[in-house]
């Protein structure tokens, strides 16, 4: 009888793969959506200081949700869209009260803007970003030689890039663009900027209980050592407000998603690929009115994946 029983449970995970996993040229989508943005943004001229000191500034790209997420041969080719986040390589965010860094990753600029995270306490999650150093490179050396800079509120970028938006949803855009196919595809990009440690925000979670012994020390080493980024958009109950409206942001931890979700077992993949076949073919990620907290989202089948393992 669980024989029987195991196969039937196999034929209906046979037909599902079938049926959501269709093999399609769909990985080109990020490769055009990357050239396009790194075209587009080696050509305008950066605001924040004289265009000698930011003409080697650039976009670095990175693949977030379900692309980079999963692993299993033919899942990523039923992906229909993808999620590219771009930091700047001339801005870089540190927790209030550090000292800023003298040495940076080879993909930096010769000149950064140093932000600071400041938490007034209120949203967790939730902070500001407020420049307060300015970062020259020795040619020497290759050591930063840190000095001041005017201390302002980081204002979320507002988007120009033209009227191929179709929507907005938190700090995402979602984009249309047409690949080297021909087809017109979806891809939501997010702007960040890149902080290299790991927030005092989350200073408890590497030391965190886990039951299962799940993320193991070497992946949690692995993702603190990998940071964040800080991304702009305000909390809910603050877009109304003019002002943290447009100087808000959220601490983005999809760098250890990524790390995490690979690090799952493949029936932990599939599980989490059923959950999110379900609550879109059943229309749960629907809005009645198309506002974002009455809205279900992958993010929370996420998270409650990670707590269920955790």
């Amino acid at each position: 009888m669980i024989m029987a029983d195991d196969k039937i449970i196999g034929e209906i995970v046979t037909k599902f793969f079938h049926d959501t996993c269709q093999l399609h040229k769909r990985n080109d989508i990020a490769l055009t959506a990357i050239a396009e943005y790194t075209r587009y943004f080696d050509r305008r001229r950066w605001p924040t200081s004289p265009e000698s000191d930011c003409r080697d500034w650039h976009m670095i790209p990175l693949l977030t949700g379900s692309v980079a997420e999963f692993y299993i041969e033919p899942m990523i080719p039923c992906v229909g869209d993808a999620d590219i986040m771009f930091y700047i390589t001339g801005k870089v965010a540190i927790p209030a009260g550090t000292a800023p860094p003298t040495h940076l990753p080879g993909d930096f600029s010769s000149y950064v803007v140093v932000y600071e995270i400041v938490d007034d306490g209120r949203f967790p999650g939730y902070v500001y970003l407020v420049s307060s150093y300015q970062l020259i490179e020795c040619i020497e050396d290759g050591k930063y030689n840190v000095e001041p800079f005017e201390r302002q509120y980081k204002t979320i970028c507002p988007n120009k890039s033209g009227g191929n938006i179709v929507r907005s949803h938190g700090p995402a855009r979602t984009y249309k663009i047409r690949s080297i196919y021909g087809t017109t595809c979806p891809y939501d990009n997010v702007f960040s900027t890149r902080c290299l440690s790991w927030p005092s925000q989350a200073a408890e979670w590497p030391s965190r209980h886990r039951k299962y012994g799940w993320p193991d020390s070497a992946t949690v080493d692995r993702i603190i050592n990998d940071g964040c980024d800080v991304v702009g958009v305000a909390h809910r109950q603050c877009r109304q407000d003019e002002w943290m409206s447009q100087r808000q942001h959220r601490l983005s931890f999809s760098r250890a998603e990524i790390i995490l979700l690979n690090s799952w077992m493949p029936v932990q993949q599939i599980v989490y690929h059923m959950l999110r076949t379900f609550v879109k073919t059943e229309r749960l990620t629907d809005s009645a009115d198309d506002s974002e907290e009455e809205t279900l989202r992958n993010y929370h089948l996420k998270t409650l994946m990670f707590g269920l393992v955790n």
